[in-house]
């Protein structure tokens, strides 16, 4: 019998997320949503757009702005049973709510010895915007990623928004799930089905190549995917691999490769100094030493807060002549 085919519709980043808000909302009463603004006012990026007059307020919660307050509310109904999706109007703000999220979320499963589950998703815009400034652009992934308890992702693509915010909204345990504001408009095949699910901890070749290992999350896979396509004009043929999940992190696909490639560019959004990136630089230095052919280079933000004038914002973001950049001094 031949298999039964999926439909697929073009949308955006924002509607993907949009959609499987809507679709996990009919499907399981125990979800909701909750978070500043996202009722009356929609949503600062919209994606709760349309979904107060459709669902009401008991399934669309809208807040005071008081992050550690709302999180600590989602914490315990996760406790009681019910699967709360969190938006933060930025994932800068979220850091009001860290304790509520590292100190309690990360650790009722372990510190009860498993007799309580946190089922909990913390999701919204981190990263640069367009002049937000350097209180609304945080780029928290990392700071996340190094708390054991919780999971960390961050889809670059349209159809990875919609598969992996179902899964982050299934799983039993809390999971940070961030959206570039920057990819928001960025179009993508999503499949028409209710129930796809893309699982966490495996990372995703989007290009092949052989010369150089491109590896990036978020907003930066798409600028690698840039970078790849102007080194191709320099006979370079780069390999693009798109991490998506941070925590859990698939060094498996990124050393295989590095074993191909025998070179590795590692780009991050994140202040360079500290960031995530380091960790996966370090991860190949130590899985794949043997395969290398030059040293594992990073790629990230200048380590100052984040200015407001477009000029200096965009200088402070890596780019792809970055990258291209990057790649040129190890080839």
């Amino acid at each position: 019998m031949a298999a039964t085919e999926v439909k697929v519709a073009t949308m955006s980043y924002r509607d993907a997320i949009s959609k499987v808000l809507a679709e996990e909302i009919e499907r399981d009463e125990d979800v909701f949503l909750i978070g500043e603004d996202i009722g009356r006012y929609q949503g600062t990026f919209r994606v709760t757009q349309g979904m107060w007059e459709k669902y009401g307020s008991k399934r669309v919660l809208d807040t005071p702005i008081t992050e550690c307050g709302f999180t600590g509310i989602a914490i315990g109904a996760a406790m009681a049973g019910l699967r709360p999706v969190v938006e933060m109007m930025t994932m800068s703000f979220s850091i009001l709510a860290m304790d509520q999220i590292i100190n309690h979320a990360a650790k009722i499963h372990y510190m009860t010895g498993g007799q309580a589950k946190c089922p909990l998703v913390i999701r919204g815009p981190g990263g640069a915007a367009k002049q937000l400034s350097a209180q609304h652009t945080h780029c928290v992934e990392g700071w996340y990623a190094h708390a054991p308890g919780l999971k960390v992702v961050a889809p670059a693509t349209a159809v990875d928004a919609y598969g992996m915010l179902r899964t982050a909204i299934r799983d039993d345990n809390p999971v940070i799930f961030t959206e570039n504001p920057g990819l928001y408009g960025i179009q993508g095949e999503v499949p028409e089905d209710p129930e796809f699910m893309i699982p966490f901890g495996k990372a995703n070749i989007l290009k092949e190549g052989t010369d150089v290992s491109l590896i990036g999350y978020s907003r930066m896979t798409q600028v690698n995917l840039a970078a790849a396509e102007e080194l191709a004009k320099d006979g370079i043929n780069a390999e693009v691999v798109d991490v998506r999940s941070l925590s859990p992190l698939d060094m498996t696909t990124i050393n295989a490769s590095v074993a191909k490639t025998h070179r590795a560019v590692v780009v991050y959004e994140d202040w360079k100094f500290g960031g995530f990136g380091g960790e996966i630089a370090s991860r190949i230095m130590e899985d794949s030493f043997d395969d290398l052919d030059a040293p594992v280079v990073r790629v990230g933000g200048l380590n100052v807060p984040t200015p407001y004038a477009r000029n200096l914002e965009l200088e402070c973001i890596p780019d792809t002549a970055d990258v291209v950049a990057a790649v040129r001094k190890i080839n």
